[in-house]
């Protein structure tokens, strides 16, 4: 007999709701239109479940057209479209339109296609390794009061409803045996034509293991424009990387990813984004060159700030290659240097001397460029994040170096700045080589 797969292969993505409450918006047609970063909702619902899953069947019902264009863009030839006859009944008789369309799957992953999740918060269901239900355990008020509520005892979620005294939430993923069908008839026999009344019945047959939403992951279900807005901005946020520093965390991730959402619809390459932002680093060496330090300044810090709109808008738009990262990392090797050759030229016009000017030029390249070199190579070897965090206080990092370029073009001391990048660029290239050796 051959055992069940620890992980589904398949999953069900419920895309068939009317979307009443969301009419403002919509114009009548699917809130799963609504975009989302340059994306539309239905097209991140798929490509969050095809990061987990082979095949992806997607049930749609009102504004079928249209999602089903969007779905199946979303992972060419993985996406199965299934329209569903009386969606209008509710989840329930949406899902009751699945199993044709299904092979012998011992474990289907379904999912809610209004439901947004961050990327990886799906993995911790998927592999569970059976039946299983996502779940928050620490739900905010306004979510309390709209989500399915779940009773969890002893680790297993055993009952799903809008009322209760629980204050466990569902979060519209789930885990599930075949059997959730014949639940689902069972369930519609007794006028019940909900998704959690499926499930609840699933529950009392089969042990669903209660996986609670990580405390670095989140999730949120979008039925009114303010659930709407919450999602965007969730979204953006999600741009950041644990690897930022100080400066870009605190200064240029708000900025930067304003601007990414706003230019995402462009569909904009980012590789054309990463050109354009190195010819405003090589702008800002040369203006620095001439000895103007608020513009110098202004254009440096630019710099800074716009050089993680190429890398979000890949993000957002699922258009991250290796090819691209090797672009962008090229790029802004040569923007820095260009920057401390402006500096060096700067210095120069002030009378320093050419040979120490020449030494300091040189250093700082070089030591922007073994700060990269050795930031990369500790991602690479697994060296833990946070020494990395604590090392970016140092301001050894682009965004620091960056910054350290503005302040000292401002305070008309170019190079007192190189010697600065030099510094700290050195200083943590030498921390991250002893640490490693540790």
């Amino acid at each position: 007999m051959t055992a069940a797969p620890a992980r589904p292969r398949t999953a069900v993505v419920l895309a068939a709701g009317s979307s009443q409450r969301m009419c403002a918006v919509t114009g009548g047609g699917s809130k799963l239109l609504a975009q989302i970063g340059g994306m539309s909702l239905i097209e991140r619902s798929v490509r969050g479940v095809a990061r987990e899953v082979d095949r992806v069947v997607v049930l749609v019902g009102h504004d079928p057209d249209r999602v089903a264009g969007r779905a199946a863009r979303a992972a060419p030839g993985r996406v199965q479209i299934v329209r569903a006859t009386g969606w209008e009944r509710g989840n329930g008789a949406t899902l009751a339109a699945a199993p044709p369309a299904l092979r012998d799957e011992p474990l289907l992953l379904l999912v809610a296609g209004d439901h947004l999740f961050a990327d990886g918060t799906l993995s911790a269901l998927v592999d569970a390794g059976g039946p299983a239900a996502l779940v928050d355990p620490t739900p905010g008020r306004d979510v309390l009061e709209e989500a399915t509520r779940v009773v969890v005892a002893g680790g297993r979620a055993v009952r799903f409803g809008k009322e209760g005294p629980s204050c466990c939430t569902d979060c519209g993923a789930f885990v599930v045996p075949p059997a959730i069908f014949a639940c689902q008839r069972q369930a519609a026999a007794a006028g019940d034509m909900t998704l959690a009344g499926a499930v609840s019945r699933l529950a009392a047959l089969t042990p669903l293991v209660a996986v609670p939403v990580g405390p670095s992951d989140w999730w949120q279900d979008v039925d009114t424009p303010a659930d709407l807005h919450r999602a965007r901005e969730r979204v953006r946020r999600s741009l950041g990387r644990l690897s930022d520093g100080p400066v870009a965390r605190l200064v240029n991730r708000p900025l930067s990813t304003r601007l990414s959402m706003l230019l995402a619809p462009l569909r904009l390459p980012p590789d054309l984004v990463s050109v354009a932002v190195c010819g405003l680093g090589l702008l800002a060496g040369a203006v620095l060159a001439t000895g103007q330090p608020v513009v110098g300044a202004a254009l440096a810090q630019a710099t800074s700030v716009l050089d993680g709109v190429d890398g979000e808008l890949a993000r957002l738009q699922a258009r991250v290659t290796p090819r691209g990262a090797m672009l962008d990392g090229v790029l802004d090797r040569c923007a820095d240097t260009a920057i401390a050759a402006g500096l060096g030229r700067w210095a120069l016009a002030r009378g320093r001397d050419p040979a120490s000017t020449l030494v300091l030029a040189v250093a700082a390249s070089a030591a922007s460029l073994l700060s990269m070199a050795t930031k990369d190579r500790a991602a690479a070897l697994g060296l833990p994040r946070d020494r990395e965090r604590a090392l970016s206080f140092l301001l050894g990092g682009r965004d620091g170096r960056l910054l350290l370029v503005a302040v000292f073009a401002l305070l008309r001391r170019p190079a007192a700045g190189l010697l600065a990048i030099t510094l700290t660029a050195g200083i943590a290239s030498a921390l991250r080589v002893r640490l490693a050796s540790r």
